[in-house]
């Protein structure tokens, strides 16, 4: 079997103002449900919205990515370098998102 059905675990990390859109949690360490296809950003932002994400996700997401001004570090890389929506998770995976946005 290529593709083991296995239990992911990760941290997402949200910074710069991010973490008040989670309740002011700034630390979530997560097991991914197991699914057919691998995880990638795409579908983790999809999870993250359904399932952690808790008031005004229009801050968070445009469309099926982040807006723009949310700045994603995976394992402290720019996720630009990675593949961006594309980039496969991987077990022990870290994904930093920070909020560049500030209002006034």
């Amino acid at each position: 079997e290529l593709f083991p059905l296995s239990v992911l675990v990760h941290c997402f990390y949200f910074r710069g103002g991010a973490e008040l859109l989670f309740d002011g949690v700034k630390k979530h360490q997560v097991t991914l449900p197991c699914q057919p296809e691998p995880w990638d950003i795409r579908n983790l932002l999809k999870w993250i919205k359904q399932n952690l994400l808790k008031e005004r996700p229009e801050l968070f997401m445009q469309g099926e990515s982040v807006r723009p001004g949310i700045l994603v570090l995976i394992n402290e890389a720019d996720w630009e370098l990675m593949g961006e929506l594309d980039y496969k998770l991987q077990d022990q995976d870290n994904v930093l998102f920070i909020s560049t946005l500030h209002g006034g």
